[in-house]
């Protein structure tokens, strides 16, 4: 294509949502508050498993490393969709747009492999239960975060670098509400072939490699399962991954649905309600999942609050519902 045909973009255009102006207002609302629910849930999962003795397993250490994938992303997209909502012009930098671009992949990556280490810790939780401690010491657990981390911020800055290393044709108007690896791609007027071989091969490697390792996973735990001669016993060996399990089949059958999808289906529409589901929806969900299945979290929970009232009255021991 003719240099002289290409543009030097300093900014995209975000179409967001929907350019329904009667929606503009109802959406802002309840995505603020799907938004507040995520983060306050998230930040609780964040806080409790770090401050509560009782649940410093390796079971709540990968949980909190999941609200943080879960809130980074989520806060990558979230605040300047909402912003989008009330102000005239949908407008993205170029720079911001590719910061923006990085994290999200980042965040959503590390939140994959981070489900597929979940699921690991709960194999070894129930199938060897004697030498849990041994196998998921702490040093083990710190070094596969690392390894996720290192992983993920290299997929992350591979693929960006090289999609804002390519030359848009001038055409800014990206058909979303952020920027996303598909609707960037589709802006491109370089040889895109590279790079859509490099996150072909990159998606296939860490969607096949993660989404393994919770089935052998769990495929193990479920025989294990079926072994133990007592109904009781099986009851509590299943509760004990349940929460992990919902949340594994919401996340990834979202993103199964996203992105192996046919072409002839394959809308830009389809994509943003699958994109607000994981990327709004979901954050908020898991929190919610874990908060709600899971007692140790929630007995976390009533400890935490106890001892902040029982501060409060000991400082203040005049208040009628001080004891």
């Amino acid at each position: 294509m003719d240099k002289h045909n290409l543009t030097v973009l300093n900014e995209f255009i975000l179409m967001g949502i929907t350019d329904r102006p009667e929606l503009q207002a109802p959406l802002f609302g309840l995505f603020l508050i799907i938004y507040m629910i995520s983060v306050v849930g998230n930040l609780g999962i964040i806080i409790l498993t770090k401050m509560d003795s009782r649940v410093q397993t390796p079971m709540y250490f990968f949980l909190r490393h999941l609200a943080i994938t879960d809130l980074g992303y989520s806060t990558a997209v979230g605040p300047k969709m909402l912003v989008n909502f009330v102000v005239d012009e949908t407008i993205i930098s170029y720079y911001f747009c590719a910061t923006q671009l990085a994290f999200f992949i980042l965040f959503i990556n590390g939140e994959i492999f981070i489900l597929s280490v979940m699921s690991y810790d709960r194999y070894v939780a129930i199938c060897n239960p004697l030498l849990y401690t041994v196998i998921m010491s702490q040093r083990t657990c710190w070094v596969l975060m690392a390894i996720v981390y290192l992983h993920s911020t290299f997929v992350s800055l591979l693929v960006t670098i090289k999609i804002f290393n390519l030359s848009f044709c001038g055409h800014n108007v990206i058909r979303h509400f952020y920027c996303d690896i598909l609707p960037l791609l589709s802006l491109l007027c370089s040889d895109t072939h590279e790079i859509k071989l490099v996150i072909f091969i990159l998606s296939v490697f860490d969607l096949i490699s993660s989404l393994l390792i919770v089935l052998v996973s769990y495929i193990l735990i479920i025989v294990s399962i079926l072994r133990l001669n007592s109904a009781e016993g099986r009851h509590k060996a299943f509760s004990t991954c349940g929460s992990h399990l919902t949340v594994v089949v919401v996340f990834y059958g979202t993103l199964i649905f996203m992105y192996v999808q046919p072409k002839s289906s394959h809308s830009f529409d389809g994509d943003k309600v699958a994109s607000i589901f994981y990327t709004l929806v979901v954050p908020m969900l898991n929190p919610l999942i874990y908060g709600l299945r899971n007692n140790d979290v929630k007995h976390a929970l009533h400890r935490t609050l106890g001892q902040r009232v029982h501060t409060f009255c000991f400082s203040d021991h005049t208040m009628p519902w001080c004891v």
